[in-house]
């Protein structure tokens, strides 16, 4: 039994780190408001910055990427 888990264990170890991260995008409008996107780390090495809506304001903002908490 303990000869089939060594192998296993080893494999864990060298796995590979995430390419694509989860970032929380904050409204510029200060509501509060967020969206979580995912980022590929490697190839988008700036923040991420979107146009999109905001329910609270409720009108089209900048988000900006912050990290999650």
């Amino acid at each position: 039994m303990g000869r089939r888990l060594i192998p296993f264990i080893f494999e864990v170890l060298n796995m590979a780190k995430a390419v694509t991260i989860k970032v929380k995008l904050v409204s510029s409008a200060d509501t509060g408001f967020y969206y979580v996107a995912k980022k590929n780390s490697r190839t988008m090495t700036d923040k991420l910055v979107k146009k999109k809506y905001d329910p609270v304001a409720r009108k089209h903002v900048e988000f900006r990427e912050s990290k999650i908490k």
